[in-house]
């Protein structure tokens, strides 16, 4: 039976901190449900993964779409200063990995999905900002990867509480859970999961035996 993962991502001062270059606006509200949640997995032992992103000073990596918002805020997330750096509430400890991406997945072109296979990882639940972005990108591919996915309804946020809430109604609707801080903690040490790949892997393997 394969195990479950706990990932936070983007949770960097200069996307969580007032006034940052990147701020979102929901994302500081989010941190007292974060940390309580990976604390609790922290004492139960579940794989706990940061995700986080830096770009180059000159902005050679940043996507297309966000350049010209990095260039006029003289940069935002770069690599080596302060801002890049993860909350101090949310810091890693050691044993916990930490995942650097440059793309709204936090699976695009990142060592993730090797890695949840190393560890044996078929269900993750997602923490982190914001919502209709780096946390959608992430869960739609962890979908398309075969991975179950859990959200947090509190440990993730966006600019507003409606775009937030119109997003994880869209996750909801291709099958994604949808939990509080408070249920997953109650469910701990077996967090929820339907076992949907060894399932019908079953199924397809008794049909193929019975032709």
């Amino acid at each position: 039976m394969g195990k479950t993962a706990f990932i936070v991502i983007d949770m960097q001062k200069d996307f969580c901190l007032p006034g940052a270059p990147f701020e979102v606006t929901g994302a500081i509200t989010v941190v007292p449900y974060i940390k309580r949640a990976l604390d609790a997995c922290r004492t139960h032992r579940i794989s706990i993964i940061h995700v986080f992103r830096y770009y180059r000073v000159d902005g050679s990596d940043v996507e297309l779409t966000r350049y010209d918002d990095f260039m006029k805020a003289g940069g935002g997330c770069v690599q080596g200063t302060k801002g890049v750096e993860i909350l101090d509430e949310l810091k890693a400890i050691e044993g916990e990995y930490l995942i650097v991406k440059q793309r709204w997945s936090a699976f695009f072109r990142t060592e993730l999905d090797c890695l949840l296979k190393r560890l044996g990882v078929d269900q993750i639940v997602v923490t982190g900002v914001q919502t209709p972005n780096c946390i959608r990108a992430t869960v739609w591919d962890a979908n398309s990867l075969d991975y179950e996915v859990i959200v947090l309804t509190d440990g993730t946020g966006a600019k507003t509480a409606e775009i937030h809430k119109a997003n994880l109604i869209d996750m909801e609707s291709i099958g994604i859970k949808l939990m509080t801080t408070d249920e997953l903690i109650k469910s701990l040490p077996i967090i929820p999961k339907d076992n949907l790949r060894r399932r019908i892997e079953f199924e397809i393997e008794t049909k193929r035996v019975k032709q």
